[in-house]
């Protein structure tokens, strides 16, 4: 049989960089093929060049057993190859069926287009109003646009990087039923993912990629998760190491009776009321779209509140206070989106650095000493294994996971004592993902107060003291991590209370441990 996708000796290097180096790979109609890897290991470099957004140095790609020669996304398209991208491709300015248009070849009617977008999403599990504009949807449902979008073309090749990083798991569920109909039906799928788990589950075969090489392949179903992650980094994962937790006794962070209207098409917020100690990590875990991006928003300084009492920071009224005000109370953050928030794309990194970090000497008299920040940008890199070619290195240039460590060392840096990190290891490697975790559960035992705002119930089980759930719009008692299980908090993000007596108990029990 002709492989559906054949590449032979791809190449492709930037300035100082060798993302890939001779990579070659096959894959068959209907097979499920996983790319594995670190952060920066080549793996979406690699996709970028079969879905024709970025040029192989040198190489050759076969589709159905033709070569094909310099193409672009349009040309993908017509060959029947389309990609989710990890950082999405879509106008924020307009609407989702207006984004989804924009791929569409033959003549269509928008409204007809609209009710394709609504049956399609609930049919698999991902619901989604087409008419809503893009940046008024939280990153989850932005993924689900996504999907949804190449999905609608009934492709041969799906690419699909990280797709699932911010799906609840009934979601993922859904989704791995649609991927293995679409293998059904011949159709081939690459499929890039930090999940070994779901890796295991779904995939038929794997190409693993350290620095740019293929490395090894592997069958996931007849491996262990410890087996493809060591293949991945080659070596052994550090073992998280959490002490016991030694709360302040007056919280950080207060939030009381905090209801904020719907901005736009976003969820209102009601009644809202938690705690957040020093020496503490408090996850919030919740369906993407419950209103995370809302509070996080007014809890940052984003957005601020008609009333000052609703927000404490340091036992100071904050509500009004806008995002600087509250940096100089102690807070620092780190947003869910990392490019066009969390940093500046076509930046340097000490230029990105100075965003965030520029009261700790790094502007005098309204100069920026480039010095010193391209020394602080540098520090981030060394303590936080950042691959990157130095400080004056773009944002854009580095991997997805390479840029949330260094968004969240350049925020640790500043040593607070609030510290508010949403989506912590969205798409981030197993090697990155622990790490990270680990920074976080460190600086919580060095007295900081820490808010994780995360959609993966793994990574908040393991690293918070006590859990939140919101679901529309209003958030549950806090349940200590050691008195709760997934169940009940899967449950929760549906507004089902098992047993909303033993609930509160144990809720009393969290704010007095």
């Amino acid at each position: 049989m002709t492989p559906r996708l054949e590449l032979r000796n791809i190449c492709k290097r930037y300035p100082g960089v060798v993302a890939n180096d001779a990579v070659s790979l096959s894959i068959m109609p209907g097979e499920i093929h996983a790319v594995l890897g670190e952060n920066g290991a080549g793996k979406s470099t690699l996709m970028k060049i079969i879905y024709g957004a970025a040029q192989a140095d040198s190489g050759e790609i076969l589709c159905d057993g033709k070569l094909i020669a310099s193409h672009d996304p349009a040309t993908s398209r017509t060959l029947g190859i389309e990609m989710v991208y990890q950082h999405f491709a879509l106008f924020e300015s307009v609407t989702v069926v207006e984004n989804i248009a924009l791929s569409v070849s033959s003549s269509f009617h928008l409204e007809t287009l609209a009710r394709q977008i609504t049956e399609l999403s609930q049919r698999y599990g991902m619901p989604i109003d087409p008419w809503r504009r893009v940046h008024d949807l939280s990153v989850g449902e932005r993924q689900r646009v996504e999907i949804v979008r190449c999905l609608l073309q009934a492709p041969k090749l799906l690419i699909l990087d990280e797709p699932t990083s911010v799906l609840t798991p009934q979601a993922v569920v859904k989704l791995f039923d649609t991927l293995r109909q679409l293998a059904a039906e011949g159709c081939s799928i690459l499929y890039i993912s930090h999940k070994l788990d779901e890796v295991q589950e779904l995939c038929d075969s794997a190409t693993v990629l350290r620095n740019g090489r293929v490395t090894g392949t592997a069958r996931p179903k007849q491996s262990t998760s410890l087996e493809l992650a060591r293949l991945m980094v080659g070596s052994e994962l550090p073992e998280m190491r959490v002490s016991p937790s030694v709360r302040s006794p007056s919280p950080v962070l207060r939030v009381r009776d905090l209801s904020a209207p719907a901005s736009r098409s976003g969820i209102e917020l009601k009644d809202v009321s938690f705690e957040v100690h020093g020496g503490e990590i408090v996850g919030l875990a919740g369906v993407s779209g419950n209103g995370q991006a809302e509070l996080i928003a007014l809890l940052s300084g984003e957005r601020q509140h008609s009333r000052a009492e609703v927000i404490e920071i340091g036992g100071k009224p904050a509500g009004r206070l806008d995002a600087r005000a509250r940096r100089r109370l102690g807070m620092a953050f780190v947003p869910e989106e990392r490019l066009g928030r969390g940093a500046v794309p076509p930046h340097a990194l000490w230029e990105n650095a100075v965003l965030t970090g520029h009261r700790t000497g790094l502007v005098r008299n309204g100069l920026v000493d480039r010095k010193r920040a391209r020394n602080f940008a540098g520090s981030i890199i060394e303590k936080f294994k950042v691959k990157a070619n130095g400080p004056q290195a773009s944002a854009q240039s580095l991997s997805g996971g390479n840029l949330q460590k260094f968004i969240v060392g350049r925020e640790i840096a500043l040593q607070p004592k609030l510290f508010l990190v949403s989506q912590p290891t969205w798409g981030v490697d197993v090697g990155a993902a622990a790490f990270i975790r680990q920074t976080l559960v460190d600086l919580s035992r060095s007295g900081a107060a820490v808010l994780v705002v995360s959609e993966e119930l793994d990574e908040l089980f393991e690293i918070s003291d006590r859990l939140l759930v919101i679901c529309q719009g209003r958030v549950s008692p806090p349940l200590l991590r050691s008195q709760t299980n997934r169940e009940e908090v899967g449950l929760l993000m549906t507004k089902i209370a098992p047993n909303p007596t033993e609930t509160g108990r144990r809720s009393e029990v969290a704010l007095q441990d």
